[in-house]
């Protein structure tokens, strides 16, 4: 996994800088970031506060935990049927 190179608050001070009028092409320039990122982020983080980011964040993480036993139960489920069938 690559290193986060901007942190949470910085985005949201970067996106606070587009609010209050300050050209997208300078701030990209100044920051030394894409265009594409910042519209990445306004769609993701747009609205949004640093708590609501963190409680994204940590949904994201809960998601990601779930699934991951999701898919090991799925497994032993799977390796279940497979023995139970064979002994039959």
């Amino acid at each position: 996994m690559k290193n986060k190179r901007y942190s949470d608050a910085q985005i949201m001070g970067i996106l606070k800088q587009a609010e209050s009028g300050v050209p997208v092409s300078e701030l990209c320039r100044e920051h030394g970031m894409s265009s594409a990122s910042f519209y990445k982020w306004r769609a993701r983080y747009g609205g949004m506060d640093a708590s609501m980011i963190s409680e994204l964040k940590a949904m994201a993480e809960e998601n990601r935990r779930l699934k991951r036993m999701y898919a090991d139960v799925s497994m032993q489920n799977d390796l279940l049927k497979e023995a139970l069938g064979k002994k039959r």
